[in-house]
Protein backbone atom coordinates (compact mmCIF):
# COMPACT_ATOMS: atom_id res chain seq x y z
CA UNK A 1 0.00 0.00 0.00
CA UNK A 2 1.14 3.30 -0.33
CA UNK A 3 1.95 6.58 1.85
CA UNK A 4 -0.80 8.02 1.12
CA UNK A 5 -4.16 5.85 2.00
CA UNK A 6 -6.43 4.42 -0.60
CA UNK A 7 -10.04 5.90 -1.09
CA UNK A 8 -12.11 3.20 -2.93
CA UNK A 9 -15.48 5.09 -3.62
CA UNK A 10 -18.15 7.16 -2.37
CA UNK A 11 -21.56 5.88 -1.26
CA UNK A 12 -25.16 6.22 -1.56
CA UNK A 13 -28.84 7.96 -1.13
CA UNK A 14 -30.44 6.40 1.56
CA UNK A 15 -34.31 6.24 1.81
CA UNK A 16 -37.05 7.08 3.76
CA UNK A 17 -38.95 8.95 6.72
CA UNK A 18 -40.35 7.19 9.33
CA UNK A 19 -42.42 8.07 12.26
CA UNK A 20 -43.24 6.62 15.65
CA UNK A 21 -43.15 3.59 15.04
CA UNK A 22 -41.41 2.01 12.13
CA UNK A 23 -43.11 -1.05 10.67
CA UNK A 24 -41.15 -2.32 8.03
CA UNK A 25 -37.49 -4.24 8.10
CA UNK A 26 -34.95 -4.62 4.83
CA UNK A 27 -31.81 -6.81 5.44
CA UNK A 28 -28.86 -6.75 7.90
CA UNK A 29 -25.47 -7.81 7.77
CA UNK A 30 -23.24 -9.92 10.53
CA UNK A 31 -22.73 -7.35 13.47
CA UNK A 32 -22.08 -5.56 16.66
CA UNK A 33 -24.15 -2.86 17.94
CA UNK A 34 -23.93 0.69 18.40
CA UNK A 35 -21.76 3.14 20.69
CA UNK A 36 -18.11 2.89 20.79
CA UNK A 37 -17.11 -0.16 21.60
CA UNK A 38 -14.66 -2.96 21.64
CA UNK A 39 -14.28 -6.72 21.18
CA UNK A 40 -12.27 -9.74 20.76
CA UNK A 41 -11.14 -9.79 17.38
CA UNK A 42 -9.76 -13.16 15.47
CA UNK A 43 -8.48 -11.74 11.98
CA UNK A 44 -5.12 -11.96 10.79
CA UNK A 45 -3.15 -9.54 9.55
CA UNK A 46 -3.48 -9.34 5.54
CA UNK A 47 -1.88 -7.69 2.47
CA UNK A 48 -3.39 -3.61 1.95
CA UNK A 49 -6.19 -3.36 0.25
CA UNK A 50 -5.11 -1.31 -3.12
CA UNK A 51 -7.81 1.38 -3.22
CA UNK A 52 -8.68 3.56 -5.97
CA UNK A 53 -7.47 7.55 -4.45
CA UNK A 54 -8.05 9.59 -7.02
CA UNK A 55 -10.08 12.65 -5.93
CA UNK A 56 -11.91 12.58 -9.17
CA UNK A 57 -13.02 8.62 -9.16
CA UNK A 58 -17.16 8.85 -8.93
CA UNK A 59 -19.01 7.75 -6.23
CA UNK A 60 -19.00 4.40 -5.61
CA UNK A 61 -22.51 2.62 -3.36
CA UNK A 62 -24.71 5.34 -4.68
CA UNK A 63 -26.50 2.62 -6.38
CA UNK A 64 -27.39 -1.18 -6.08
CA UNK A 65 -25.75 -2.08 -9.42
CA UNK A 66 -22.28 -0.99 -11.28
CA UNK A 67 -20.08 -2.71 -13.27
CA UNK A 68 -22.46 -5.68 -14.72
CA UNK A 69 -22.84 -6.54 -10.87
CA UNK A 70 -25.72 -6.03 -8.90
CA UNK A 71 -26.10 -6.52 -5.06
CA UNK A 72 -29.53 -8.82 -4.21
CA UNK A 73 -30.28 -8.56 -0.30
CA UNK A 74 -31.85 -11.71 0.29
CA UNK A 75 -33.17 -10.76 3.44
CA UNK A 76 -36.12 -8.16 3.27
CA UNK A 77 -37.36 -7.70 6.81
CA UNK A 78 -35.71 -7.46 10.28
CA UNK A 79 -37.03 -6.44 13.58
CA UNK A 80 -34.81 -4.24 16.22
CA UNK A 81 -33.30 -5.91 18.76
CA UNK A 82 -33.65 -9.19 17.72
CA UNK A 83 -30.89 -11.29 16.44
CA UNK A 84 -31.35 -12.50 12.91
CA UNK A 85 -29.41 -13.93 9.85
CA UNK A 86 -28.40 -11.76 6.54
CA UNK A 87 -28.24 -12.85 3.54
CA UNK A 88 -27.62 -11.55 0.31
CA UNK A 89 -25.65 -12.73 -3.28
CA UNK A 90 -23.50 -10.64 -5.83
CA UNK A 91 -24.95 -10.78 -9.02
CA UNK A 92 -23.22 -10.58 -12.35
CA UNK A 93 -24.65 -9.36 -15.55
CA UNK A 94 -26.51 -12.71 -16.69
CA UNK A 95 -27.81 -13.00 -13.35
CA UNK A 96 -25.71 -15.63 -11.95
CA UNK A 97 -24.59 -15.64 -8.32
CA UNK A 98 -20.78 -14.66 -8.09
CA UNK A 99 -18.63 -17.07 -6.50
CA UNK A 100 -15.31 -16.24 -7.02
CA UNK A 101 -13.61 -12.99 -5.56
CA UNK A 102 -10.26 -11.07 -5.21
CA UNK A 103 -9.00 -11.56 -1.33
CA UNK A 104 -8.22 -8.17 -0.31
CA UNK A 105 -6.95 -6.92 2.97
CA UNK A 106 -7.63 -10.44 4.22
CA UNK A 107 -11.45 -10.96 3.26
CA UNK A 108 -13.12 -11.64 -0.22
CA UNK A 109 -15.72 -8.96 0.86
CA UNK A 110 -16.17 -6.39 3.31
CA UNK A 111 -19.38 -5.00 4.55
CA UNK A 112 -20.40 -1.72 6.47
CA UNK A 113 -23.63 -1.56 7.64
CA UNK A 114 -24.69 1.93 9.13
CA UNK A 115 -28.19 3.92 10.60
CA UNK A 116 -29.35 6.74 8.54
CA UNK A 117 -28.79 8.83 11.92
CA UNK A 118 -24.93 7.15 12.12
CA UNK A 119 -25.26 6.75 15.74
CA UNK A 120 -24.97 2.94 14.86
CA UNK A 121 -22.19 1.03 13.08
CA UNK A 122 -20.85 -2.03 11.76
CA UNK A 123 -17.95 -3.07 9.80
CA UNK A 124 -18.89 -6.98 9.24
CA UNK A 125 -17.11 -10.21 7.08
CA UNK A 126 -20.14 -12.31 6.19
CA UNK A 127 -19.42 -16.13 5.27
CA UNK A 128 -19.84 -17.30 1.99
CA UNK A 129 -21.07 -20.91 0.39
CA UNK A 130 -19.75 -22.58 -2.56
CA UNK A 131 -23.01 -21.13 -4.48
CA UNK A 132 -22.22 -17.98 -4.09
CA UNK A 133 -24.78 -16.61 -1.16
CA UNK A 134 -23.48 -14.38 2.13
CA UNK A 135 -24.62 -14.66 5.38
CA UNK A 136 -23.96 -13.10 8.89
CA UNK A 137 -25.92 -12.60 11.86
CA UNK A 138 -27.06 -9.23 13.20
CA UNK A 139 -28.77 -7.59 16.03
CA UNK A 140 -29.86 -4.04 15.39
CA UNK A 141 -30.78 -2.09 18.49
CA UNK A 142 -32.93 0.58 16.96
CA UNK A 143 -35.63 0.68 14.31
CA UNK A 144 -34.61 2.90 11.44
CA UNK A 145 -33.60 3.26 8.14
CA UNK A 146 -30.32 1.56 7.53
CA UNK A 147 -27.52 1.40 4.79
CA UNK A 148 -25.66 -1.73 3.74
CA UNK A 149 -22.41 -1.37 1.77
CA UNK A 150 -21.03 -4.32 0.18
CA UNK A 151 -17.03 -3.69 -0.46
CA UNK A 152 -15.52 -6.08 -3.08
CA UNK A 153 -13.86 -7.03 -6.19
CA UNK A 154 -14.65 -10.06 -8.32
CA UNK A 155 -12.11 -12.07 -10.05
CA UNK A 156 -10.80 -11.25 -13.11
CA UNK A 157 -12.28 -7.70 -12.85
CA UNK A 158 -9.87 -5.95 -14.29
CA UNK A 159 -10.76 -2.05 -12.56
CA UNK A 160 -10.43 -0.49 -9.18
CA UNK A 161 -12.85 -2.75 -6.67
CA UNK A 162 -16.74 -1.84 -6.81
CA UNK A 163 -18.77 -0.55 -3.65
CA UNK A 164 -22.55 -1.59 -3.85
CA UNK A 165 -25.46 -0.01 -1.64
CA UNK A 166 -28.53 -0.87 -0.69
CA UNK A 167 -31.20 0.41 1.52
CA UNK A 168 -32.41 -1.38 4.80
CA UNK A 169 -35.23 -0.76 7.33
CA UNK A 170 -35.40 -2.13 10.43
CA UNK A 171 -39.16 -2.28 12.27
CA UNK A 172 -39.99 -1.43 16.15
CA UNK A 173 -40.23 1.71 18.05
CA UNK A 174 -38.53 4.86 16.09
CA UNK A 175 -37.08 7.88 18.13
CA UNK A 176 -34.48 10.01 16.23
CA UNK A 177 -31.17 10.44 17.60
CA UNK A 178 -28.87 13.84 17.09
CA UNK A 179 -25.74 13.67 15.52
CA UNK A 180 -23.32 13.63 18.03
CA UNK A 181 -21.61 17.23 18.30
CA UNK A 182 -18.13 17.32 17.37
CA UNK A 183 -15.28 17.20 19.26
CA UNK A 184 -11.36 16.53 19.53
CA UNK A 185 -11.13 13.44 21.11
CA UNK A 186 -13.12 10.59 21.40
CA UNK A 187 -12.82 7.50 24.37
CA UNK A 188 -14.02 4.11 24.15
CA UNK A 189 -13.13 1.06 26.98
CA UNK A 190 -10.36 3.16 28.83
CA UNK A 191 -8.67 4.46 25.54
CA UNK A 192 -9.08 8.30 24.33
CA UNK A 193 -8.33 9.14 20.99
CA UNK A 194 -7.49 12.63 19.45
CA UNK A 195 -8.35 13.84 15.79
CA UNK A 196 -5.54 16.04 14.52
CA UNK A 197 -5.98 17.76 11.25
CA UNK A 198 -8.92 18.95 8.97
CA UNK A 199 -10.53 17.27 5.77
CA UNK A 200 -11.46 19.83 2.88
CA UNK A 201 -13.54 19.23 -0.20
CA UNK A 202 -11.85 17.89 -2.68
CA UNK A 203 -8.48 17.78 -1.83
CA UNK A 204 -6.41 15.49 -0.35
CA UNK A 205 -5.60 16.02 3.66
CA UNK A 206 -3.59 14.62 5.97
CA UNK A 207 -5.47 13.54 9.09
CA UNK A 208 -4.13 11.54 12.23
CA UNK A 209 -5.20 9.78 15.20
CA UNK A 210 -3.16 9.71 18.69
CA UNK A 211 -4.14 6.48 20.91
CA UNK A 212 -3.92 6.70 24.94
CA UNK A 213 -4.85 4.51 27.12
CA UNK A 214 -5.14 5.68 30.76
CA UNK A 215 -3.19 8.59 29.47
CA UNK A 216 -0.50 7.09 28.37
CA UNK A 217 0.57 6.94 24.78
CA UNK A 218 -0.10 3.28 22.93
CA UNK A 219 2.80 2.11 21.33
CA UNK A 220 2.19 -1.54 20.76
CA UNK A 221 -1.14 -1.31 18.48
CA UNK A 222 -1.62 -4.47 17.02
CA UNK A 223 -2.38 -5.39 12.94
CA UNK A 224 -6.28 -5.43 12.31
CA UNK A 225 -6.77 -6.22 8.49
CA UNK A 226 -2.93 -5.47 7.62
CA UNK A 227 -2.44 -1.97 9.04
CA UNK A 228 -2.64 -0.58 12.33
CA UNK A 229 -5.90 1.44 12.10
CA UNK A 230 -8.87 1.38 9.03
CA UNK A 231 -11.19 4.23 8.68
CA UNK A 232 -14.37 4.66 7.31
CA UNK A 233 -15.97 8.08 6.85
CA UNK A 234 -19.73 8.14 6.14
CA UNK A 235 -21.28 11.52 4.65
CA UNK A 236 -24.45 12.66 6.85
CA UNK A 237 -27.64 13.32 4.91
CA UNK A 238 -27.11 10.81 2.04
CA UNK A 239 -24.22 8.18 3.78
CA UNK A 240 -21.90 8.38 0.54
CA UNK A 241 -19.21 6.41 1.88
CA UNK A 242 -15.31 7.26 1.44
CA UNK A 243 -12.90 4.43 2.74
CA UNK A 244 -9.30 5.34 3.40
CA UNK A 245 -6.83 3.23 4.98
CA UNK A 246 -3.29 4.25 6.53
CA UNK A 247 0.03 5.56 4.55
CA UNK A 248 2.04 2.16 5.61
CA UNK A 249 1.54 -1.11 6.82
CA UNK A 250 2.33 -3.31 9.96
CA UNK A 251 5.37 -4.84 9.57
CA UNK A 252 6.55 -3.19 6.78
CA UNK A 253 10.32 -1.77 8.81
CA UNK A 254 8.85 1.91 8.79
CA UNK A 255 5.24 2.05 10.19
CA UNK A 256 4.86 2.19 14.04
CA UNK A 257 2.62 0.19 16.02
CA UNK A 258 1.31 3.90 17.56
CA UNK A 259 0.59 5.92 19.22
CA UNK A 260 -0.29 8.01 15.89
CA UNK A 261 -2.11 5.98 12.97
CA UNK A 262 -1.81 8.16 10.05
CA UNK A 263 -4.17 8.65 7.01
CA UNK A 264 -4.64 10.45 3.59
CA UNK A 265 -8.35 11.35 2.45
CA UNK A 266 -10.15 13.53 0.32
CA UNK A 267 -13.76 14.67 1.17
CA UNK A 268 -16.46 14.40 -1.99
CA UNK A 269 -17.82 17.66 -1.07
CA UNK A 270 -18.74 20.09 2.04
CA UNK A 271 -20.68 18.71 4.62
CA UNK A 272 -20.84 17.16 8.01
CA UNK A 273 -19.00 13.23 8.27
CA UNK A 274 -18.66 10.95 11.00
CA UNK A 275 -15.32 9.14 10.70
CA UNK A 276 -15.22 5.39 12.55
CA UNK A 277 -11.54 4.29 13.59
CA UNK A 278 -11.10 0.56 14.04
CA UNK A 279 -7.84 0.35 15.81
CA UNK A 280 -6.66 -3.34 17.67
CA UNK A 281 -4.81 -3.82 21.06
CA UNK A 282 -4.45 -6.34 23.02
CA UNK A 283 -6.83 -8.77 21.32
CA UNK A 284 -9.79 -6.87 21.23
CA UNK A 285 -10.52 -4.50 18.04
CA UNK A 286 -12.35 -1.03 18.97
CA UNK A 287 -13.76 1.83 17.19
CA UNK A 288 -13.61 5.62 18.29
CA UNK A 289 -16.35 7.59 16.54
CA UNK A 290 -16.14 11.42 15.53
CA UNK A 291 -18.21 14.07 14.08
CA UNK A 292 -16.21 16.21 11.62
CA UNK A 293 -17.58 18.92 9.76
CA UNK A 294 -15.63 20.21 6.49
CA UNK A 295 -16.47 23.83 5.17
CA UNK A 296 -17.24 24.94 1.82
CA UNK A 297 -13.90 25.23 0.02
CA UNK A 298 -13.83 28.44 0.18
CA UNK A 299 -14.18 28.66 3.91
CA UNK A 300 -11.74 25.80 5.00
CA UNK A 301 -8.68 26.69 6.76
CA UNK A 302 -5.61 25.05 6.51
CA UNK A 303 -5.52 22.21 9.27
CA UNK A 304 -3.27 23.40 12.21
CA UNK A 305 -5.34 21.34 15.22
CA UNK A 306 -7.10 18.83 16.63
CA UNK A 307 -10.33 18.14 14.19
CA UNK A 308 -14.04 17.12 15.39
CA UNK A 309 -14.61 14.19 17.30
CA UNK A 310 -17.24 12.83 19.74
CA UNK A 311 -16.67 11.92 23.38
CA UNK A 312 -18.39 9.19 25.14
CA UNK A 313 -21.24 9.31 22.07
CA UNK A 314 -23.27 6.77 21.03
CA UNK A 315 -21.53 3.57 20.20
CA UNK A 316 -20.16 2.28 17.42
CA UNK A 317 -20.28 -1.30 17.48
CA UNK A 318 -18.00 -4.55 16.18
CA UNK A 319 -19.01 -7.45 14.75
CA UNK A 320 -16.97 -9.96 17.01
CA UNK A 321 -19.72 -8.18 19.09
CA UNK A 322 -22.98 -8.35 18.13
CA UNK A 323 -24.49 -7.02 21.31
CA UNK A 324 -22.50 -4.62 23.02
CA UNK A 325 -20.24 -1.56 21.96
CA UNK A 326 -19.29 0.48 19.24
CA UNK A 327 -16.85 -1.29 17.59
CA UNK A 328 -16.27 -1.81 13.38
CA UNK A 329 -14.13 -5.45 13.15
CA UNK A 330 -14.75 -8.66 12.18
CA UNK A 331 -14.32 -12.14 13.78
CA UNK A 332 -13.87 -14.34 11.50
Amino acid sequence: MNPAAKITAFTAALAASFGAAYGIGLTVGPGTGTTPSERPDHAESAAPHAYDSRPDSPAGGLQVSEGGYTLDLATPRLKAEQRSELRFTIRDRAGRQVTAFQREHDKELHLILASRDLTTYRHLHPTRTSDGTWSTPVELPAAGDYRVFADFTPAGYNAPGLTLGADLAVSGPYKAAELPKPAPTATVGGYTVTLNGALRPGVPEHVTFTVRKDGRPVTDLQPYLGAYGHLVALRAGDLAYLHVHPGGEAGDGSTEPGPDVSFTATAPSSATYRLFLDFKHEGTVRTAAFTVPVPPAAETPRPTGPAGGHEDGPADQHEDDPHGGATSGDGH
